[in-house]
């Protein structure tokens, strides 16, 4: 494979060396960014992979004791590792500091920024939290406004980022996943049949549409739904979707082993949200070969196969729901077909070879 490599000038000198990217995001999100980072190595760019908040960090940080942190760390780690540019998986003083280094920022973007923080401000109210959410927003404004390249999920989130920042220059950047760590085991013991749900209960515009499964549950009382998953809003739904005796919360589980656990042992995954970019269990699910119904809404319809890997539901459509999902749990053949067209499907568009190879097309074009 030819590399493609940046010119350095030194002492009138010219010489050749790797890409150098220097990446910095969130630790719960370490996992898949260190995989991300792998494939970039193995694709030739020289990487440095760090927790964001350990390297700068600032007020309004959760630890008090980042509030009075300096860019002394995110400084020394420029001048010891001489990135060629710097990627963020988030909009904090990280990036903050990548822009007052001068170095090309690359912001990827994995949600609709703009409406999760309408639906903050809608459903917070403790007066501290709006504060804090107005001082991470002007943080995030800054981070959008002076990127060199912002890198939205999927092809529904460019659009969004376009109504915001017509002028700004984007590539979807989608996320990989590793096939080969998606593989059937035991350990887990679920009543069957089951549809498994697994999401979080972070953002109230993705969690409200869980409330349509009341009527789901009424009309299937044989069929058990299993929710893992946890947030904030949990106690918006729980209170209501426990009323039935076919629905059971079973909380986080460990990732990836119990995930993969209760995956292997569900007959049918069920993602029921208002609104998802390109979430990561849509793939997993396909992974382990289990039929997949979801909302169609935002990036989902771009991670699955309509009638092939599964079914895409209305927003609200209760009587969808039950359709598919009782086609699905009565007939063992269509979910086998299905689970073995969305594990090819998955495959072979979100492996990451395919997924780092198309963002360094987008680096080396900025950076030429």
């Amino acid at each position: 494979m030819n590399w493609n490599f940046n010119i350095h000038k030194s002492n009138d000198s010219v010489y050749k060396s790797k890409l150098k990217l220097l990446l910095g995001g969130a630790s719960s999100k370490f996992f898949h960014l260190k995989e991300f980072t792998d494939t970039l190595e193995r694709l030739g760019t020289e990487c440095r992979l760090v927790i964001d908040t350990d390297v700068y960090d600032g007020f309004p940080s959760k630890k008090i004791d980042n509030w009075f942190q300096t860019r002394r760390k995110f400084n020394e780690l420029v001048n010891e590792f001489r990135p060629d540019a710097v990627f963020v998986d988030r909009q904090v003083h990280f990036g903050i500091a990548a822009l007052k280094a001068k170095l090309p920022l690359f912001v990827h973007l994995r949600g609709d920024y703009w409406s999760e923080m309408k639906w903050a401000r809608e459903t917070l109210t403790n007066p501290i939290t709006r504060a804090t959410l107005s001082l991470k927003q002007r943080i995030a404004v800054k981070c959008f406004r002076e990127a060199d390249v912002i890198l939205p999920l999927c092809r529904y989130l460019e659009h969004v980022v376009k109504e915001h920042y017509p002028k700004s220059t984007t590539h979807i950047l989608q996320s990989g996943i590793t096939p080969s760590r998606w593989y059937q085991v035991e350990g887990m013991k679920l009543k069957h049949p089951c549809v498994g749900l697994l999401q979080g209960a972070v953002i109230w515009g993705k969690t409200q549409e869980m409330l349509t499964l009341t009527k789901v549950l009424e009309a299937m009382p044989d069929v058990t739904f299993y929710w893992v998953g946890d947030g904030p809003y949990r106690d918006k739904i729980l209170p209501i979707l426990s009323r039935y005796k076919n629905f059971h919360w079973l909380g986080a589980l460990q990732y990836p082993d119990k995930v993969r656990e209760y995956l292997s042992e569900i007959d049918v995954y069920a993602l029921v949200s208002g609104i998802d970019m390109s979430p990561l269990t849509l793939q997993e699910a396909q992974l382990m070969r289990k039929p997949v119904v979801a909302t169609r809404v935002g990036g989902i319809p771009e991670l699955m196969k309509d009638g092939e890997t599964g079914f895409l539901v209305e927003k609200g459509d209760y009587k969808g729901w039950i359709n598919y999902l009782s086609l699905l749990v009565n007939d063992q053949n269509k979910r086998r077909h299905m689970g073995e067209a969305g594990r090819k499907f998955v495959e072979d568009n979100f492996n990451w070879e395919k997924i780092a190879g198309g963002f360094l097309d987008s680096l080396r074009n900025v950076l030429n």
